[in-house]
């Protein structure tokens, strides 16, 4: 190999980050970074994957590994022979963690769509999360700086922006005046009329402020595709959890959006098998995704975290958070058909991807014919649906 390779696991905010260390370092020669993520021990055990095959099909390249996991499983990563060094999650951004020059901008790729990150870390403290560990405390963008990034993907032809970051909706507290979202959010689409498609990645809902809900009540090119934190669908295992918002609330603001917007679609994270979860609260789980629905459900297994409350809380077996994954899957399929269907012999706008495929704004996707160019929005009328995808 010769051009620098950087492997991106994990959240949304890590394909931003990867993108930048990439234009960080493309006048490197035979590197290979891992962006890594700690978010579950399964996704650790993905990290160690990644790197033993990418030292397999790079064996005389430096590999780096960088992201949550080269802060939380520092000493566990070291440790591995395949890995030449570590780059400190915080500094990943900076050019001179990777003893390159720091005085030539990276150029944005040429993207379908461009995520944007607008925020970083977390103040918060649930307590099954290890991220603020490798994240730091909450800190955010101004608004001119993200109007200059959206400025320079557009400039290379993104027609859809995706505003991400670790705890989005808290953007703006760490700035003068504590602005909310919805005004960074106004501020793009009325500084960008160009902008075909704004869309955002998760939500905590309890901090959706009245201009933020208002846009996506009113506003076509901000998309209908809102994933919320959610977490859990029981009050009790809510407040074990420290989240700030009770099932009824929920409830509540996708029902006052959908008032608006009719067709929104809504995504939500769900942890399956957390400590003292009963079937009853498991139950409380699985209902929430019908009553919802909730047709981009992210579902995550249990697994205790280092240094964290809940890994100190009575442990379910593994068997059980299993099987309750498999049970919230399942539901979350069959309202996911159901909706596919419903879009079926109906025209959508649908952005291309690279892959032969491309997403409504509602985040469905869809095959797309052959020599569909990339970038490009088109028009399509589903016929039938197969395995998740539109057709």
């Amino acid at each position: 190999m010769s051009e620098p390779q950087v492997i991106s696991l994990g959240c949304r905010l890590n394909i931003s980050e990867s993108e930048q260390i990439g234009a960080i370092l493309a006048q490197e020669r035979d590197l290979v970074v891992i962006n890594s993520c700690a978010v579950t021990s399964e996704a650790v055990r993905q990290t160690r994957q990644a790197i033993r095959r990418a030292r397999r099909a790079n064996p005389d390249a430096r590999l780096l590994v960088t992201g949550c996991a080269a802060d939380i499983e520092r000493d566990q990563l070291a440790a591995m022979p395949e890995v030449d060094g570590l780059v400190a999650n915080t500094a990943k951004l900076d050019a001179r963690a990777w003893n390159v020059p720091a005085d030539v901008p990276p150029a944005p790729q040429n993207r379908t769509r461009a995520f944007i990150a607008v925020q970083n870390g977390c103040d918060h403290a649930c307590t099954f999360c290890v991220i603020p560990q490798g994240r730091g405390r909450s800190r955010s963008l101004s608004i001119e700086q993200v109007q200059h990034e959206v400025q320079r993907h557009i400039s290379h032809g993104a027609p859809e922006i995706v505003l991400t970051g670790v705890d989005v909706t808290s953007w703006g507290h760490d700035l003068p005046g504590r602005p909310p979202l919805g005004q960074l959010v106004a501020a793009l689409l009325d500084t960008f009329p160009q902008l075909e498609r704004l869309r955002m990645s998760s939500l905590d809902g309890i901090e959706i402020d009245p201009l933020l809900f208002d846009l996506f009540a009113h506003e076509q090119r901000l998309m209908p595709h809102l994933h919320l934190s959610l977490q859990h669908g029981h009050d009790l295992i809510l407040k074990r959890m420290k989240r700030r918002h009770l099932r009824a609330d929920a409830l509540d603001l996708v029902a006052r959006l959908r008032q608006h917007r009719p067709d929104l679609a809504l995504g939500a994270d769900l942890i399956a098998g957390f400590p003292t979860e009963t079937e009853r609260h498991h139950a409380a789980n699985l209902a929430i995704i019908r009553e919802l629905q909730i047709v981009h459900c992210h579902v995550f297994p249990y697994s205790p975290r280092p240094d964290t409350p809940a890994a100190r809380m009575p442990q379910l077996d593994r068997a059980t958070i299993k099987r309750r994954a498999a049970e919230l899957r399942e539901t979350a399929r069959e309202v996911r058909d159901h909706w596919l269907t419903s879009l079926i012999g109906s025209p959508h706008s649908v952005l291309a991807e690279r892959d032969g495929t491309g997403y409504t704004p509602h985040f469905a996707r869809c095959s797309l014919p052959d020599g569909t160019v990339p970038g490009t929005i088109v028009t399509v009328t589903p016929s039938k649906h197969e395995n998740g995808l539109l057709e």
